[in-house]
């Protein structure tokens, strides 16, 4: 079972750091367990982006040690460069468990390959929004996935549903 590691998101982001942004800018990636899906306009003139993208992870209860696994876990990024000083500030949104019904949300755990495919793609909005390439083609594939999951997508236990920025209807991996 994965669990909620920060520290695979920092080095997997500085592992791949150099061969995804050949630029002098110095980089760095941080959490901030608070961010929304909206900027003020303050944040849009300082040059902040958003990305949003979903994937699949596993969950485990705090409480009951109950676990499952999701396919439409919420990532929220937030990054700009200025000055020379890139940033990349990421949220993961939780799940509640579905035995405790207890409004504790759990922060998903991922495998080293989908936390790094996630990244590239964050990556490649970097590169469009912040050296404005254009690089549709190094984007990992992102086609609709064939496998069809039984369970359907539980909103009521969703924190993203819960703020309104889950797009479970929708086969494209980026949410906004």
């Amino acid at each position: 079972k994965k669990h909620w590691l920060p520290s695979l998101w920092v080095e997997t982001f500085e592992d791949l750091l150099d061969e995804q942004l050949d630029y002098e800018d110095d980089w760095s990636f941080q959490f901030n367990y608070r961010l929304t899906n909206e900027l003020t306009a303050q944040e849009k003139r300082r040059g902040w982006k958003i990305s949003c993208q979903c994937s699949k992870a596993q969950f485990k209860c705090g409480s009951c040690g109950n676990s499952w696994f999701s396919a439409r876990v919420t990532l929220l990024f937030h990054y700009r460069l200025r000055r020379g000083r890139g940033t990349v500030i990421m949220r993961p949104l939780g799940q509640s468990c579905r035995n405790c019904q207890d409004d504790n949300f759990y922060f998903p755990g991922f495998v080293t390959k989908t936390v790094e495919d996630i990244l590239i793609k964050v990556f490649s909005k970097i590169r469009k929004n912040c050296y404005m390439e254009n690089d549709e083609n190094n984007v990992p594939n992102t086609e609709p996935s064939t496998k069809r999951y039984t369970k359907p997508h539980e909103s009521s236990l969703c924190e993203s549903c819960l703020l309104g920025i889950c797009n479970q209807d929708d086969d494209n991996e980026t949410c906004v």
